[in-house]
């Protein structure tokens, strides 16, 4: 079942999917065996009904690399985005370096990622972490791959690291964006898209929105991160890339514009950065 309608800018939520000419892509979700175990279908099917008929799953380390793969298989709506999350950048070694250059050649992987930095957490050495997201860069341009970005507390390292392997703009995304002007700057100088999540729909009026409206609404992406950051009106439950709809919905208000123009505007910039997706 699609998720209930929302009240917002004068029409509902069912009502502007009804009549919605261009459909939704969430450009970061996670649907892992270990999130949505045997429910996986049953969670596409609703966002395809819900509008969001095309879906990027991120794999964060070589097995469920290999997962995501076999479901873009056996669903069109999916693609995949691979890499070594911070997190884990200790494991890395030539055994998985094999696995990820390996499945990075199938057809409906689409990205390197998400990789980067988070000093938040530190499971890897902050060093590690630096050395593996520099090799990966790397590893995606060699494959033509745009990048995807995770930076938690690492900012400035983060920037530093992208800008020392710079060799011209970059095609990526920071995703998951919720940083200050500062840091959308140093991303956008770079050529990186921004995705926004769910969190951007917590409160009418936040420091973020102020700076997306300075980056621009034609550089900006929609995610899930599902089955993280679930968006208003369904926060504090699992998140799931059919609720992609409610993160438009909350873009749409930051730049008083249309549920539509969004929709359109979020579907030609992922084709474009993702261009192993497919017409647009």
């Amino acid at each position: 079942m699609a998720p209930p309608a929302q009240e917002s800018r004068g029409r509902n939520s069912r009502d502007r999917r009804e009549t919605l000419t261009v459909p939704l892509i969430d450009s970061h979700c996670h649907l892992d065996a270990e999130y949505f175990g045997d429910e996986v279908d049953a969670v596409i099917d609703r966002a395809v009904a819900a509008g969001v008929v095309k879906m990027i799953t991120v794999a964060t380390g070589p097995e469920n690399a290999k997962h995501a793969v076999a479901l873009a298989d056996r669903r069109p709506e999916i693609f995949v985005a691979l890499g070594m999350h911070p997190h884990d950048a200790r494991l890395w070694d030539d055994k998985a370096e094999a696995a990820f250059t390996e499945l990075a050649a199938h057809p409906k992987v689409v990205a390197w990622g998400e990789i980067g930095l988070d000093y938040h957490y530190d499971h890897s050495p902050r060093d590690v972490q630096r050395e593996i997201f520099a090799h990966q860069i790397r590893l995606a341009r060699e494959r033509g791959l745009p990048i995807v970005i995770h930076t938690r507390e690492a900012d400035d390292d983060t920037l530093a690291v992208l800008r020392a392997e710079a060799d011209g703009p970059y095609r990526g995304v920071f995703h998951c964006f919720g940083g200050d002007a500062r840091l959308a700057q140093g991303a956008r100088e770079l050529g990186f898209h921004l995705s926004v999540t769910g969190t951007i729909s917590f409160k009418r009026e936040m420091p973020v929105h102020g700076v997306l409206r300075g980056v621009g609404m034609e550089n900006i992406l929609v995610e899930t991160d599902s089955p993280y950051l679930t968006p208003k009106p369904y926060r504090g439950k699992r998140n799931e890339p059919a609720y992609t709809v409610h993160v438009a919905e909350a873009l749409a208000n930051i730049f008083s514009v249309t549920f539509d123009d969004v929709a359109a505007s979020t579907w030609q910039q992922t084709h474009a950065l993702f261009n192993r997706l497919g017409p647009a």
